[in-house]
């Protein structure tokens, strides 16, 4: 197990520098971009999935065309992160962000302009699906770069605090893209086809015109060392460096052990909540909705206090205990919520216990954007980061398919409570693995960075 070197913390509270807001703010404003574009299928798009389908198709297939819509976008992003990781490694974290931020405001705007089943047919739904397999991979691409310089401009003894304001963009996004589309389902009912014919274009192009707020702020975003490091100082590829022999892939397959087991509790206990609430166990759609909502706010807030939290008494017992928490308390809870769920006087008792899920399981990824480049050297810090975080969601993302067997084993409502327990372990085992990294100095080079 790797060791973090000795290294006193400084002695007075650090301030932020105005390169380090504006980096942060960056950051924060791309995950937000990020979330809300991944949550349009899911949410936006669900309700009008008929516009690219044929009448009267088959359940199955609906179901599992509607499911590609989704998963494209997150077996875009590992490429994404691959690619941009490289750009922003060797020509600068700022350059990367504005190429990848400018890339999926474009397809964001394409999407929200596409026809439907009438006019193209099949391709109308395979366009979709393409567009959205690139929007992962600019996607991947825009927080690959953007976090990591936030990252290194913040002070040593915020970082953490940095990251949980930064990760904030994730519940904002989920109940902003919620509520938007709930607005819009007011204005233009599913029942008059108003929905279908333009009702959710309306997500899509505020998608992509917030791309362009992103970009616009984020040229007054400051460039990073690597665009101006001459060529012959340059060494091998990072990509190369991180899969080499050596501290970088021992971080990697730490860091991707850990995010596989928090990739699979988000999907199981997070992302797919909604669905099993109303399609499963038969709640009202609109109380799940406001409720999500809900869930999401009080997320946000316990992601300030986990943040402040890692600060004291590290990243590592925090990832440690939550990933405990995950495979153990989160489980039991939601095996208690299935048990007893009830559409009727019950209602409010499922919907809590379903909230305290949500929070558990995703309350440790507010210090994720701190933990993880702490533990890669600046040579590979955004492609560690990129391809740590995102390559690890591939596994997780076939988590229906992991549904469908279990569902023989058991009653399919039961079914993601052995997919938690497992993400918490995982969790647990790739926090142990690592380092404590709070004390890692970020401008350091390669094995004193992280500890090895």
């Amino acid at each position: 197990m790797s060791t973090a070197p000795p290294s006193a913390p400084p002695s007075a509270p650090e301030k932020m520098t105005p390169e380090g807001r504006r980096s942060a703010m960056g950051a924060f404003l791309g995950y937000f971009v990020d979330f809300y574009d991944i949550y349009l299928p899911t949410i936006a798009l669900a309700p009008a999935m008929a516009y690219f389908q044929p009448p009267h198709l088959d359940t199955v297939v609906a179901t599992t065309v509607y499911y590609l819509t989704f998963v494209v976008t997150l077996l875009g992003r590992p490429i994404g992160a691959a690619i941009f990781g490289h750009l922003a490694d060797t020509i600068g974290r700022k350059t990367a962000t504005m190429v990848a931020v400018s890339g999926f405001g474009v397809v964001t705007l394409l999407m929200a302009l596409l026809p439907g089943y009438d006019s193209w047919g099949w391709f109308a739904i395979a366009a979709l699906i393409l567009l959205r397999l690139v929007d992962g991979i600019f996607l991947g691409g825009e927080y690959t770069a953007a976090v990591p310089l936030a990252m290194e401009r913040a002070p040593r003894s915020r970082r953490a605090v940095v990251s949980t304001r930064i990760m904030l963009g994730y519940p904002m996004a989920f109940i902003a893209i919620s509520a938007i589309t709930t607005l819009m389902l007011y204005i233009a009912p599913t029942a008059s086809g108003a929905y279908l014919e333009w009702g959710w274009r309306v997500p899509f192009l505020i998608g992509a015109l917030l791309s362009v707020v992103v970009l616009l702020y984020y040229r007054k975003v400051e460039e990073d060392g690597p665009a101006e490091k001459p060529a012959a100082e340059k060494g091998p590829s990072p990509l190369k460096q991180l899969f080499a022999k050596g501290p970088h892939r021992r971080s990697l397959v730490q860091v991707f052990v850990l995010m596989t087991g928090m990739w699979l509790s988000l999907q199981t206990a997070v992302s797919m909540m909604p669905g099993l609430l109303t399609s499963v166990l038969k709640l009202p759609s609109t109380q799940v909705t406001i409720a999500t909502m809900l869930m999401f706010l009080v997320l946000g807030g316990v992601y300030l206090g986990v943040g402040r939290l890692a600060e004291r008494v590290g990243r590592r017992p925090v990832l440690i205990a939550f990933g405990a928490l995950t495979a153990t308390v989160a489980a039991a809870v939601y095996w208690l919520m299935v048990a007893t769920a009830d559409a009727g006087d019950g209602l409010l008792w499922t919907l809590l216990l379903a909230g305290v899920v949500v929070v558990i399981a995703n309350a440790p990824w507010s210090i994720l954007s701190a933990y993880i480049p702490e533990r890669f050297g600046p040579e590979v810090r955004a492609t560690g980061f990129g391809v740590g975080y995102t390559f690890a969601v591939l596994i997780p993302s076939c988590y229906s398919f992991f549904l469908l067997w279990l569902s023989s084993l058991m009653p399919y409502e039961y079914t993601q409570i052995p997919l938690v327990v497992v993400g918490g372990v995982l969790a647990v085992i790739g926090a142990v693995m690592g380092p404590e990294t709070k004390n890692a100095d970020l401008g350091a080079t390669g094995k004193e960075t992280v500890g090895e």
